[in-house]
């Protein structure tokens, strides 16, 4: 059975090398590029994959329009930080060649911050539906919040063997992210009606969502970077919320 793998990447030189290097595996390698200043389409091209370059429709749209481009039986859905393991990428083959293959897979995933795999926390087995038969899987959520979701809704196997997921080398990679992240997430927030200055969600709420991951979930035994993590997490959610009341604001001003 063929496997494609679907990418999409934006500036991404300093992590795609080592994802399409983790898949060369597969069949066929299909990456939509948004418009990349970087080395990314060139270092995707050294590869073999095929680059395929689309105006960025948001998270969702976007790997749709990628799973869309793909030929093969099967599709393995990545990030462009995201590395397949030798063991993982045996069990993959093994899954998709079995005659009673599942339409689809979850895959736990580990996520490194600073250069540490974090364990607790709410960040590990970290499951995704990654792996499934070509037309059965589809992106869907809000951004930049998506996930992949069965047509059918069949019933999913489980492999065993992590992705890694480099999620955030470095602080200022981190927060630059969270930033962004907080203004998707403050106009979600807007739509769902949360316009309001509000101290529960601007102060009580990152509070605790503090103490729950770090104290209750045992964030606390990931070592410093597992506090930063908390931490900064803890004000990303103080920051959607003052980001909601901001653009309520505008909004009753421009009415």
């Amino acid at each position: 059975m063929g496997l494609s793998v679907a990418i999409v990447a934006l500036n991404e030189e300093a992590n795609i090398g080592r994802t399409l290097e983790s898949v060369r595996w597969a069949d066929e390698i299909v990456l939509v590029d948004s418009g990349s200043t970087d080395r990314t389409p060139e270092i995707a091209q050294q590869y073999g994959a095929r680059v395929v370059v689309e105006p960025w429709r948001g998270h969702v749209a976007q790997k749709n329009y990628a799973l869309e481009l793909c030929t093969q039986t099967w599709v393995l859905a990545l990030d462009a930080d995201e590395e397949v393991s030798p063991s993982l990428a045996k069990e993959i083959r093994s899954a998709i060649e079995d005659p009673n293959a599942q339409n689809g897979y979850w895959i736990p995933r580990k996520n490194l911050f600073l250069g540490r795999w974090i364990r607790f926390g709410g960040f590990y087995p970290d499951p995704k539906l990654r792996l499934f038969r070509r037309g059965e899987g589809y992106s869907t959520g809000h951004d930049p919040h998506d996930r992949y979701e069965l047509k059918t809704g069949r019933a999913v196997g489980r492999l065993k063997n992590p992705l890694v997921h480099y999620a955030y080398p470095t602080l200022s990679y981190y927060l630059e992210h969270m930033n962004s992240y907080s203004s998707l997430g403050a106009k979600l927030a807007v739509a769902n009606g949360h316009r309001r200055f509000s101290l529960v969600n601007i102060v009580a709420r990152p509070i605790l969502t503090f103490v729950y991951n770090y104290f209750l979930r045992l964030g606390f035994l990931d070592g410093r970077e597992g506090l930063l993590l908390h931490l900064y997490h803890s004000v990303y959610v103080s920051w959607k919320y003052s980001k909601a009341w901001e653009l309520g604001k505008q909004d009753h001003r421009h009415s």
